[in-house]
């Protein structure tokens, strides 16, 4: 075969190449330009962008506002006492009735305490959290420098007085829309937990202020009252003590 042809095929086997490296370094390399829109499809169709002046309206705004007094659908929260923990105007003390006062729904408050709250105000609610003991630190200024570190001790919920007489409505209240310097939960937890959260609150509360007159007769009472529990142990007394206010409260270990 004459050299020349075989010069020739490796001069057209490059040049076959050639498209692919090309197509491929500007396919991974980043541009500014349009890209090139063989099927145009909808890829270019006239509309207006944020902020845009659009005389198809009188005020020349093409972003609209809301529609007055529209509400979306399953969004109506005339459920004061679902939403707001309030019956008329006053704090609820009991929980709504689409929630059942049973062990399942205080087991869920339990978890979602422990989730949620106890960071801050600690497993057994007595403000003790491993975040507000961190901050506390931080702010003494006890290994260092403060770094403007500022912070509120977190609320005792189980034996500061002015937690302790609050209804379980303004509980869920606060935990809905936050107080003071604690930000709310509304929209990381739903409607029912938080319910469950305020309802295993006061169960906190009642099973840490008991009496040795509150258990029944023959049931053993330990006395660990100086104690700051790890871990809060429910029992089905706890359900009872909101159903029926004569029987004994939680257990807690």
């Amino acid at each position: 075969m004459p050299r020349i042809f075989i010069f020739v095929g490796l001069i057209l086997l490059l040049c076959l190449l050639l498209p692919p490296a090309i197509i491929a370094r500007v396919r991974s390399t980043p541009n500014s330009n349009l890209p090139i829109h063989i099927i145009q499809d909808m890829a270019f169709q006239s509309k207006y962008k944020t902020q845009a002046v659009n005389p198809l309206f009188a005020d020349g705004n093409t972003m609209r506002p809301p529609v007055m007094n529209a509400v979306a659908r399953g969004e109506t929260y005339l459920d004061a006492h679902l939403y707001d923990g309030v019956i008329d105007g006053q704090w609820a003390n009991v929980l709504p009735s689409q929630i059942k006062m049973d062990f399942a729904t205080l087991r869920r408050g339990q978890e979602r305490f422990n989730i949620y709250c106890s960071v801050c105000h600690g497993i057994s609610g007595g403000g003790n959290g491993i975040v507000n003991q961190r901050a506390m630190e931080l702010v003494a200024n006890t290994n260092g420098p403060v770094n403007g570190t500022v912070w509120v001790q977190a609320k005792n919920l189980v034996h500061d007085e002015l937690v302790t007489v609050q209804p379980m409505g303004q509980l869920f209240n606060s935990i809905t829309y936050g107080i003071r310097n604690m930000a709310g939960y509304g929209s990381q937890i739903p409607t029912e937990d938080r319910w469950a959260i305020a309802a295993y609150v006061k169960a906190l509360q009642r099973s840490q202020n008991a009496l040795a007159s509150d258990v029944p007769a023959g049931t053993k009472v330990t006395d660990n009252a100086s104690a700051s529990p790890t871990h809060v142990q429910l029992s089905n007394a706890t359900v009872n003590s909101f159903t029926n206010p004569s029987t004994s409260i939680a257990e807690v270990k």
